[in-house]
């Protein structure tokens, strides 16, 4: 008796629809193929275990099944569910009329119990592209595929519900979530605000305006002068997700396996803050099962690198791609797979090893050839992707016992909002949403300086040292800064406070360890 059941491959964010084929004949042994690895060769084990538990005996049979399509390879414990119940049916237990009209997917513990895996939103939206009637799945993951709409999503706690379930002798409401309705009524709550911070408000400026225009921004400053406080409180002031962005930042969650149970959208900006250890292979993707990287996850957020030279100059190197690109390609021996990656870049760093060079409180102890190795840690390539550098001082003590609560991030955040909003009318057109992400025939169209301003920008240029890549950067701050105002020009101070964001490209910062 030949029995077929489907599953699903997840490779990237898409997934592949995998034929399980159940044959019996005559003899005792057992034969699977269809290139799966070690965890689907093993789930006969599991999978008898649970059928036993369940109360069914299989009667002794030469049994081969098929994952097809045979090339491609097949991973994980998903299979489970597929696999249990193409092999009941091909044993008589489980009607197979229905079996045509659903994928099923879960892993099943040695009691029969399904648990929750990673992927299933995608292997929903599969689902939904191949015509099948619904989806069955652990009731930990039903939540996150009902998202899909159009299709039954049955979320089932155990593999004897399942059996049931196809048998006809139980019955299941599909789960149901209306997507529109979840997103739009979810209240947008940050438990960080900039309200907290006292003073610093440079560099709070300097932010609102990397916000505003989705600009890559580093902070510079002594320790404990609040760099990472502040750039904690970022995603407080950036615009909501919209429910597109929110479909797919949830997809690559999924994929990663760091969905929490019973969740259906993220709604939230993502905030990755991976630590200075991290690997080339943790940052970008890749491993075993082609997952994504920390620049994915940071995908429609933003990515943080604290202390950015104590970072492996690899993995910085790295992000020079997907930073440009907004999307990484990851080729391995077996598959290559691409994700998105479209993030605002934070960091912070120390001026010197000791972090106090130029501070009037503190005595610098590193000698001029150790700041320029520290610095040089961080290559030109890199430092050219940054639109925004700022420089952070110390709030002295007095001034800050004294001092009230700063602006609240809600009343920042509004005026992002409407930043962004002149620049999505502006880029209606075409596929960009933000001023950090203009080409350079977009500057000229949007951001060109008038005589007066280029004037000002060619003198600040060689009085200050800075260098050729910082032109382009220049007019796209000053861009997002004339938005901020609702100017329609960019006029001379919106260029002049530009200016002020380029404080490593000054002569005096090449110069340090000179």
């Amino acid at each position: 008796m030949l029995i077929k059941t489907f599953c699903a491959e997840v490779m990237g964010l898409e997934a592949t629809t995998i034929t399980i084929e159940v044959s019996l004949t005559r003899g005792v042994m057992f034969h699977l193929s269809g290139l799966a690895d070690t965890a689907v060769k093993e789930s006969y084990d599991r999978i008898r275990a649970a059928i036993q538990n369940v109360g069914f005996k299989l009667s002794p049979a030469d049994m081969t099944i098929n994952l097809s399509p045979a090339d491609i390879r097949k991973e994980g414990s998903g299979y489970d569910l597929s696999l249990a119940i193409g092999i009941l049916a091909a044993h008589g237990k489980v009607s197979d009329n229905m079996l045509h009209d659903y994928m099923l997917i879960g892993e099943l513990g040695l009691d029969g119990q399904l648990k929750p895996v990673s992927g299933v939103l995608s292997v929903a939206i599969r689902a939904k592209k191949e015509n099948f009637k619904g989806l069955i799945v652990p009731q930990e993951n039903a939540r996150e595929a009902a998202v899909v709409d159009g299709l039954d999503v049955y979320g089932i706690n155990s593999l004897a519900h399942v059996i049931s379930f196809f048998n006809g002798n139980e019955s299941f409401e599909s789960t149901i979530v209306d997507t529109k309705k979840e997103f739009y009524t979810r209240q947008y709550t940050c438990d960080l605000d900039f309200a907290d911070v006292k003073g610093q408000e440079s560099v709070k400026r300097a932010l609102e305006v990397a916000a505003a225009g989705g600009h890559n921004a580093i902070l510079i400053g002594p320790p404990g002068s609040g760099k990472s406080m502040m750039a904690k409180r970022l995603p407080s002031i950036l615009p909501p997700l919209s429910l597109s962005e929110s479909l797919e930042t949830t997809q690559i969650h999924s994929v990663a396996g760091k969905l929490s149970n019973g969740t259906s959208l993220i709604t939230q900006r993502p905030f990755r803050s991976p630590h200075h250890t991290v690997s080339q292979v943790a940052m970008t993707g890749g491993g075993n099962r082609a997952l994504p990287g920390e620049v994915s996850m940071a995908h429609n957020g933003v990515l943080f690198l604290d202390e950015l030279p104590e970072f492996n100059k690899s993995t910085l190197e790295v992000l020079r791609q997907p930073l440009e690109d907004h999307h990484i390609t990851i080729s391995r021996a077996r598959y290559t797979v691409e994700y998105p990656c479209s993030f605002m870049f934070v960091a912070s760093m120390n001026p010197c090893p000791c972090g106090y060079y130029g501070d009037p409180t503190h005595h610098c102890v590193c000698t001029p050839g150790q700041i320029q190795r520290y610095m040089n840690k961080i290559s030109g390539p890199l430092m050219d992707r940054i639109d925004i550098h700022c420089e952070v001082t110390v709030v002295p003590f007095k001034q800050l016992a004294q001092m009230q609560p700063g602006e609240p991030s809600r009343v920042i955040r509004e005026r992002v909002i409407k930043a962004r909003q002149i620049q999505e009318e502006r880029f209606s057109t075409s596929s960009i949403h933000c001023n950090a992400q203009m080409t350079e025939r977009m500057i000229h169209q949007f951001a060109e300086p008038d005589a007066t301003s280029l004037d000002m920008l060619r003198m600040a240029m060689e009085r200050l040292s800075l260098s050729a890549r910082a032109y382009s950067r220049i007019l796209k701050v000053a861009r997002t800064i004339a938005d901020l105002e609702d100017s329609e020009r960019v006029e001379c101070h919106h260029i002049a406070e530009a200016i002020g964001y380029r404080n490593m490209d000054r002569g005096d910062w090449a110069e340090r360890g000179g």
